[in-house]
């Protein structure tokens, strides 16, 4: 299937994991990647200067919501005949098949999350059960249960994209006010299912586990 989907990737202090995500992207179809440097130290910009794609920069780390929200605005403004598009993150924990198979099922209004299995073995405990917890309350308070609240892997059409680029939240917590909003305004959400990848227990996500949740939780009981 021809795509035209553009994919999105915030990044900061990448490695190697960055170009393989951009080289499996190309392969299965998306011929246009934006990547946001968000405020990346000096000694992983080299990762940067390596890919044969679109790069927006921070001069310094803003968090990963306002890094979504620069590539949207810049996506809005230069991308007229596109769909949509996917995001996706750098650490190696999507694969590209999964943002192609998120990438088939976007259409105008509707959300699309790659969802992982978090009964597999290989799942952290502290991402098991953080996750448990936030779809509990998620439903609780919302009224709808979402298997994946955190993950990165989404897909977006442009309609939706227009509506959400200027929601509250700079870092994770801005992913949690993306749902909030679909389902307040009865978007349909789409749960995918992808590949459940933790490379060395997620050793090098930025989730910082009790800051990031506060903010998460915070942002979920305003109503």
């Amino acid at each position: 299937m021809a795509l035209n989907i553009v994919a999105i990737i915030p990044s900061l202090n990448p490695d190697e994991k960055l170009l393989k995500c951009v080289s499996d992207l190309k392969e299965q179809g998306f011929d246009k990647i934006i990547v946001v440097n968000d405020g990346s130290n000096d000694e992983t910009k080299k990762y940067f200067d390596k890919l044969d794609t679109i790069v927006l920069n921070h001069e310094v780390n803003l968090g990963k919501g306002e890094a979504l929200k620069t590539a949207f605005k810049y996506y809005l403004s230069n991308f007229k005949n596109y769909d949509g598009v996917v995001t996706v993150d750098s650490d190696g924990q999507h694969k590209g098949s999964d943002a192609y198979e998120v990438a088939k099922y976007i259409e105008t209004n509707t959300l699309v999350l790659g969802v992982r299995n978090f009964k597999q073995k290989n799942v952290p405990f502290k991402s098991r059960y953080g996750n448990i917890i936030t779809t509990f309350i998620f439903k609780i308070l919302y009224g709808k249960k979402i298997n994946d609240t955190q993950t990165g892997l989404r897909g977006i059409p442009n309609d939706f994209i227009k509506k959400i680029i200027n929601l509250n939240g700079s870092r994770f917590e801005y992913e949690i006010n993306v749902l909030k909003y679909a389902v307040k305004e009865k978007v349909l959400i789409k749960e995918v299912m992808i590949n459940t990848i933790y490379i060395k227990k997620n050793k090098s996500s930025h989730f910082k586990a009790f800051k990031d949740s506060f903010k998460i939780y915070k942002e979920m009981i305003k109503r």
